[in-house]
């Protein structure tokens, strides 16, 4: 029968590159990742948490399996346990009570494998495979765009653009380190890229909205990426489609959803809805937080060096280079993300995705934190996606610049994705996150 699906070939069907994009770089990310995904990562907040649940409990229920960025609150005075602390004695475990701060989506992803295999999970493993979906979903968007006829790229180019992302951007190394900083990155990009699909065009309003409501359960600064979908209703409506009300009450039902439960978790922990738990984190620069916040101008001069500024220090001894906690600037990991700031001409659409992009970006520059520690600058993970989509959009030709740059953008991040945590004399070893350029 002509139009039975059987019949039609493999590379034919809709399905059949994404998925092919999905297991190639899955493949990809297991093989770097290599011996990390034989045992449970040395900082699986997320299994912890998830095991946590799985035994009726919000907190993990006594000391935490080490000292990095678990948070401790003190349920006497509600407020943070004494500083340097990371175990108490049993009569007080009740009153020291430890958390995972970190949005939790992630753990709920966990939940089933950690039934099975608790503590032991493989949770570097898990988050390699999950590392495929994202470059795949990239995929998706930057056809989508060119089957609307909003990109004039073919194919091959958006292919390149999808291993662009995929292994000459910071999402390379960051896919192979399995640990909980990492693994939120990982599961927030291909929400990021599945919200994209249903908000160009405002098309998906609901959808738009619960897929955003999920990425801010990972990394909270992407809520800024609802900037948007706002301005793709807003010329949806001038042309005639959905009224805007409409589209934006669509839209902000899941996320209020969320933003709710969110809030309640907060309550059912601390007893304050806004509470999400970071400034009872057991770190050695709490003090800054209590005097600035987690966000303030006051950082913004640091951040900025690392996100512009930062680059390797040379060596006149093995071996020859050396990488800053802080991380490499962004410019320099993926130099084909400059294409993105000259398009060919300016729409709505290459409007509104500026508007998210620095609205979240300058989220994350207001940080108290870089990043660190880092082989390039993380925190672009909120809004990568988007810039990928820029180029794209931009019109741009992929000439002989843009292909020398792709290569050193591929090299580049294929080194820190195998060096990065493992090879420790490529990178600095200061623990105070004092030093950012190369000292005198």
């Amino acid at each position: 029968m002509p139009g039975y699906a059987g019949t039609v070939p493999f590379w034919e069907r809709r399905w059949a590159l994404p998925l092919t994009i999905f297991v190639l770089f899955a493949g990809i990310y297991c093989a770097t990742a290599a011996e990390r995904i034989t045992r449970p990562s040395p900082n699986n907040h997320y299994v912890h948490l998830a095991a946590a649940w799985l035994h009726g409990r919000l907190d993990l229920g006594g000391d935490p399996p080490g000292s990095n960025d678990w948070a401790c609150f003190d349920s006497v005075v509600r407020g943070p346990c004494p500083p340097g602390r990371y175990s108490f004695p049993e009569h007080d475990s009740q009153r020291y009570r430890w958390y995972v701060s970190f949005p939790p989506l992630p753990a709920a992803l966990l939940l089933p494998v950690v039934a099975v295999f608790g503590l032991s999970t493989l949770d570097a493993l898990f988050w390699a495979l999950l590392a495929g979906l994202a470059p795949a979903l990239l995929f998706v968007v930057l056809r989508s765009l060119r089957e609307s006829g909003r990109s004039a790229r073919t194919v091959r180019d958006d292919l390149l653009l999808t291993a662009l992302f995929a292994v000459g951007s910071v999402y390379y190394f960051v896919a192979v380190q399995g640990t909980v900083w990492f693994a939120a990155h990982v599961v927030a990009s291909a929400l990021i890229c599945l919200h994209l699909v249903y908000a160009f065009g405002a098309r998906r309003p609901l959808l738009a909205g619960l897929t955003l409501g999920l990425a801010f359960l990972c990394r909270p600064a992407t809520l800024l990426l609802g900037i948007f979908f706002i301005v793709q209703a807003a010329e949806a409506s001038k042309r005639g489609g959905r009224p805007l009300f409409r589209s934006l009450a669509w839209f902000a039902a899941p996320l209020g959803l969320v933003v709710m439960l969110v809030m309640a978790h907060n309550v059912a922990r601390f007893g304050d809805p806004f509470e999400l738990g970071y400034r009872f984190l057991q770190i050695r620069w709490r003090p800054r937080i209590e005097t600035w916040g987690l966000f303030s101008v006051h950082y913004l001069p640091r951040n900025l060096a690392v996100f512009f500024l930062s680059v390797p220090w040379w060596l006149s001894h093995s071996p020859f280079v050396r990488i800053s906690r802080h991380g490499l600037a962004l410019w320099l990991t993926t130099p084909n993300l400059l294409w993105s700031l000259w398009p060919k001409k300016l729409d709505g659409s290459i409007v509104g995705l500026w508007a998210a992009v620095l609205a979240t970006a300058l989220c994350t520059l207001l940080y108290q934190n870089t990043g660190w520690i880092q082989f390039g600058y993380r925190f672009s993970l909120d809004y990568l996606p988007l810039l990928f989509v820029l180029i794209a959009l931009g019109g741009r030709r992929f000439g002989a610049a843009f292909w020398a740059c792709a290569v050193f953008a591929v090299a580049l991040n294929t080194f820190g994705a195998v060096t990065f945590d493992r090879h420790h004399q490529f990178y600095d070893t200061d623990p105070t996150q004092k030093v950012i350029f190369q000292p005198d």
